[in-house]
């Protein structure tokens, strides 16, 4: 990769995180295999009333760790290609669109990680249903991958889109620090992201501590909070955009044209082909999981309990079930690295 210019690194990269980012998706996909069937069959204290053991979900961090790795490897994509712009000019074609791919993969990673903190806290009012409280798992199980999740999203948008050295900026204006403009829109971003988070958070600490389901008026509370801070991100985000903008630089409409077309046409191919890969993935993981029939005699008296178990992880499933999904994924990151490079090589 050292000998690759900027630009295509700027490309290279978010998809290099996108291919770590499914190892950690299957790694995650298999421990909670692991954990259930330690669960499901005794080997870990269940509680009083016999409901299964709290435990903490390790799938919950590699899921958060994967979402980050994409979401930092686009942003660092970001930072090159603007670089490669400068560099190059505005009639580079290729480092116009490795800037655009990155920024789309930046926008994807923040997709996923707020749609984290979302799922993470619908799941909470079911995981741990009629088992026994435990403070501390429950902590690190929900309230801890939120915080966490929280804090990538804002330092993703912050970093990507407030916070940058971008186009127009020089060196004398990076040095005088940050202007009330950059303050401003920053807020813009966070407050709202922030009061939602405080919201879930809120919701979630009402339920533990009443353990009933949310009432009208929490709801209202909830929804007040969240509509605290998009009021407040609004009001910085008006202010950033009254201020006086940067003058931006010409660029050839035909060229900013044929580079929108190459690149809606690879992200289609690539964005099918990489769900296709994250589908696969799954499915081929949850092929692991069997289910043992249970036997009952003829009063119906259960002989054998209906449980599931897992099967070792074998050559044979390695080619028939987890190959086509790696395939799949390599076939997403040549293909959009080879789409985007070649529709957008520099004529000599």
């Amino acid at each position: 990769m050292k000998n690759l210019e900027l630009a295509k690194k700027a490309i290279a990269l978010p998809l290099f995180g996108l291919v770590l980012a499914w190892l950690f998706f299957g790694v995650a996909q298999y421990l909670d295999l692991v954990q259930n069937d330690y669960v499901n069959h005794g080997r870990v204290n269940y509680a009083e009333n016999g409901a299964p053991a709290e435990y903490v979900h390790a799938s919950v961090y590699l899921l958060l760790i994967a979402i980050a790795i994409f979401s930092l490897g686009s942003l660092v994509g970001q930072a090159w290609a603007i670089r490669a712009r400068v560099e190059k000019g505005e009639t580079n074609r290729l480092a116009h669109a490795a800037h655009r791919f990155a920024t789309l993969c930046v926008v994807i990673g923040l997709a996923f990680g707020a749609i984290f903190a979302i799922a993470n806290f619908m799941n909470a009012f079911n995981r741990f249903g009629g088992a026994s409280e435990n403070l501390m798992i429950r902590l690190f199980d929900v309230y801890v991958p939120i915080i966490l999740a929280t804090a990538v999203v804002v330092f993703v948008i912050l970093r990507g889109f407030v916070f940058r050295q971008d186009l127009h900026e020089t060196k004398e204006d990076s040095e005088k620090g940050l202007s009330d403009a950059q303050k401003a829109l920053g807020l813009g971003y966070a407050v709202p992201i922030l009061a939602t988070a405080a919201a879930i958070i809120f919701g979630l600490v009402v339920y533990d501590v009443t353990r009933t389901e949310l009432q009208v008026w929490i709801w209202v509370i909830i929804q007040l909070i969240v509509a605290a801070g998009i009021i407040a991100g609004t009001r910085f985000a008006s202010k950033a955009k009254a201020a006086k903008p940067a003058p931006a630089k010409a660029r050839t409409g035909l060229a900013a044209g044929a580079a929108n077309l190459n690149l809606v046409l690879s992200i289609v191919f690539g964005g099918v082909v990489s769900v296709m890969a994250f589908a696969y993935l799954a499915t081929a993981v949850s092929k692991l999981q069997q289910w043992n029939e249970g036997k009952w005699d003829a009063t119906g008296k259960v002989l054998v309990e209906p449980t599931t178990y897992l099967e070792p992880i074998t050559f044979a499933w390695v080619i028939e079930d987890l190959a086509p999904a790696k395939v799949l994924l390599l076939l997403a990151v040549v293909g959009i690295y080879l789409t985007i490079t070649q529709r957008n090589k520099e004529v000599k």
